[in-house]
């Protein structure tokens, strides 16, 4: 049952993922024809990340009245029928008002599963478990590019996830006995039950944002996802722009950006075996941004292009290793709390960074995408190292006291 249930949640997360990166591979299509200026699909993205905020700040409360298995259904089907609406959208407002609920599905099932994970499994889960993200993620661009350019028609695409976001669905709804059985299972038998403890004791009374480096961990979230989601929205159009390549040419190099950050993590799964997660999320900080500086740098498409795949796989193993550090870094009491609390601040970061390049993008030109990607990175890696440093100086605090 056990095993069943962890494949339940490795394909949650492919449903997650395939809705995440379609707005950006099919928005070089979308723009003319619904006549609209190259900073609007930001506004959309605006719409879909505040569904998430929302969501996920309130993941406390629906993971108590619903538990695990209950939100992650009905978030899966949230998004199904969000998808299906875009498909059939004839203006801007309803693919603004679909957006909505697309959003509160993705939040909603990001940080009950996370949290969940984080508990219960080792790190090269839930490593993988944001790899399954990656297959949806990348599989998303795939599909829409066969239907751009077989059919010219980004409503097929759409209609196309939301299909298979309904068949991920109703195999939920089959293992959704698991979940109060598994529960039930005791963890000296669970292979994922292992020891957490903080770095130093912390209250069960003490407020999550008042613990030390949570509130750096809040802002390198909030860069983390405006770095990944940026380049995923507008490394499109800046390929289709700047480099001259065509729409559908562009939408299978942002695929292979996702590929990346799967790949990434698939191999990141074995490593955490070997290293620790707080160098992976320092050496892929270092990685991605790499990659933006190749962006960057005034070469052909044909050598810049790989940079799209080195940022992705940079960006790999970031996310799964921040989360993960959560319960060990904040204290378990605190976990899902704090994870509510970062998946927020990451879909802030989702909000308003990427429309943010849009905006200055339409007032100059998509030339300042990989600086900007490279501006976000920096202060990624700045303020991740900040935490490294508090939660040192509160090791060797708990040592000598």
């Amino acid at each position: 049952m056990a095993t069943l249930l962890l494949i339940a949640i490795y394909l949650a997360f492919i449903s997650l993922g395939l809705p995440d990166s379609l707005l950006g591979s099919a928005w070089p299509v979308m723009q003319p024809e619904f006549e609209q200026s190259l900073e609007t699909a930001g506004y959309i993205f605006m719409a879909i990340a505040s569904g998430t905020i929302v969501s996920s700040l309130a993941s406390g409360w629906l993971y108590r009245r619903l538990g695990t298995g209950n939100v992650t259904f009905a978030s899966v089907i949230l998004t199904a029928a969000a998808l299906l609406g875009y498909s059939y959208s004839s203006s801007l407002v309803w693919l603004i008002l679909f957006a909505v609920p697309l959003g509160l599905g993705a939040g909603a099932i990001d940080s009950v599963l996370n949290n969940y994970v984080a508990l219960h499994y080792k790190a090269h889960h839930m490593s993988w478990l944001h790899c399954f993200w990656g297959v949806g993620a990348s599989t998303g661009p795939i599909i829409m590019s066969h239907y751009i350019t077989g059919q010219g028609s980004w409503r097929a695409g759409y209609f196309t996830i939301s299909i298979l976001q309904f068949s991920l669905a109703f195999v939920l709804l089959l293992v959704l006995p698991l979940w109060s059985k598994v529960s039930k299972i005791s963890e000296s038998k669970a292979e994922a039950s292992y020891h957490i403890e903080p770095a130093e004791p912390i209250s069960g009374k003490t407020r999550p944002l008042s613990i030390k480096g949570v509130k750096f961990a809040l802002v390198s979230f909030f860069f983390y996802c405006g770095a990944e989601s940026t380049v995923g929205l507008w490394g499109s159009s800046f390929l289709v722009q700047s480099k001259g390549i065509s729409a559908a040419g562009a939408a299978q190099w942002i695929s292979l950006y996702y590929a990346g950050i799967t790949i990434g993590r698939l191999i990141t799964g074995f490593i955490t075996l070997k290293i620790s997660s707080k160098m992976l999320i320092r050496t892929g900080q270092i990685i991605a941004l790499m990659g933006a500086v190749i962006l960057i740098l005034p070469l052909p498409a044909f050598i810049s292009l790989p940079g799209l795949i080195l940022a992705g796989l940079g960006l790999a193993p970031i996310f799964p290793c921040m989360i993960h550090e959560t319960p060990i870094r904040f204290g378990k009491h605190h976990s899902q709390s704090i994870i509510g609390f970062q998946m927020a601040a990451a879909y802030t970061g989702t909000t308003f960074l990427p429309p943010l390049l849009g905006i200055l993008a339409s007032h100059t030109s998509i030339g300042i995408f990989p600086f900007l990607a490279a501006v976000y990175m920096m202060a990624m890696l700045f303020t991740s190292e900040k935490i490294n440093k508090i939660i040192k100086i509160r090791v060797e605090q708990n040592i000598a006291g």
